[in-house]
């Protein structure tokens, strides 16, 4: 017998602009945020990026910071909030990928400063209220509404000259968020159908992003699976595999987007017996597949991302404390993780073999 719906939904406060040239309108952001002196963040290799950002917006950048980093180690965090102090900004602009949307949240998270955010890549992460910094070898995560950006600007031309394996891992990373979405303790049909339309959107786009640099349309694909993707992150609890990914990354320092790349289809493989509804719009969304974990995996194949943790520097040795980390602090997963479980999905994550439940 059919049950009744039950769940609860809560929309993100934040504003979407979407479109090519859209990086012309951050003024009129800043105006609509009520930001007057803002400090513009990005990684080292964006730094020409965030100097052409500072010119469009004049005296209202009051600096450029060109040091964000993979994994946001509290250091890089402390000194960027050091900066923010002496210029007096009253907010930022964070302008690349994670790393430099992670060193925005940092901020926000500390000072509660308002966050615009002008994403590069497609991994979505720009969407949520999800902040993460790394000390000692450990990635500490949380939630809070103060990192969720104000307003992001998602504009295809700034991702032209994104590398094809920055665009391919990217965006697996974000339908790593949406396929967690799908099969989350706190998921809702809203949810769901955005999860289920991202995936399908990146799916279809990433393939044409890579072997045509430049198409436009294709990119602007992307980055609307890319948003889909990252609120459905924003509005669910994570599950075994950003668990796993946080351990690889923050322990081993790994390198973000590959090593979601590579995770997931074995994640997936290890969840997809306890969640047959996630699989269904999982088959639907990847055009009929009868199992979507392989076709994941098939698709990186296709798109010449690394598959295996072993090429991204991890050592074979490293299994147990990965898995040994995982246990002692486990996020919410539909079918139980144990010890031998773990260990077999590192293990052939490691070695670069097809996914297995």
């Amino acid at each position: 017998m059919s049950q009744v719906r039950a769940f609860s939904y809560q929309s993100l406060p934040m504003r979407v602009v979407m479109g090519p040239g859209v990086l012309g309108r951050l003024a009129d952001e800043l105006d609509a945020a009520g930001l007057k002196r803002v400090l513009i963040l990005c990684s080292p290799p964006q730094q020409a990026l965030g100097e052409v950002v500072a010119q469009l917006i004049g005296d209202r950048a009051v600096g450029v910071c060109p040091h964000a980093r993979m994994h946001v180690p509290v250091e890089s965090a402390a000194a960027a909030r050091d900066r923010v102090a002496e210029l007096g900004a009253d907010g930022c602009v964070a302008v690349g990928g994670g790393s430099a949307i992670g060193l925005g949240k940092a901020i926000a998270l500390e000072l509660g400063l308002k966050i615009i955010a002008v994403p590069t890549t497609y991994a979505g992460s720009e969407m949520t209220s999800v902040w993460g910094l790394t000390e000692n070898g450990r990635k500490r995560t949380g939630k809070d509404p103060r990192v969720l950006p104000v307003s992001v600007l998602y504009d295809p031309e700034l991702t032209l000259s994104l590398p094809a394996l920055a665009s391919a891992t990217s965006g697996m990373n974000a339908i790593a968020h949406a396929v967690e979405a799908l099969y989350a303790p706190d998921a809702s049909p809203v949810i769901s159908l955005m999860a289920e339309e991202g995936v399908r959107s990146l799916a279809a786009a990433l393939p044409a992003v890579v072997a045509k640099g430049k198409d436009l349309l294709a990119r602007g694909d992307a980055q609307y699976g890319a948003w889909l993707c990252g609120a459905c992150l924003g509005a669910t609890t994570m599950s075994l595999h950003h668990k796993l990914c946080h351990a690889l990354g923050g322990t081993l320092d790994l390198p973000h987007a590959e090593t979601h790349t590579v995770v997931l289809p074995h994640a997936l493989a290890y969840n997809q017996p306890a969640a047959p509804d996630a699989v269904a719009a999982l088959q639907r969304a990847l055009g009929g597949v009868d199992d979507p974990a392989t076709a994941l995996w098939e698709l990186a194949g296709r798109l010449s991302t690394p598959r295996s943790l072993r090429e991204l520097g991890m050592e074979e040795d490293d299994i147990d404390q990965i898995v040994e980390q995982v246990l002692a602090h486990p996020y919410a997963n539909p079918r139980e993780v144990t010890a031998d479980g773990l260990t077999r999905l590192l293990s052939r994550a490691w070695a670069g073999e097809p996914p297995a439940a």
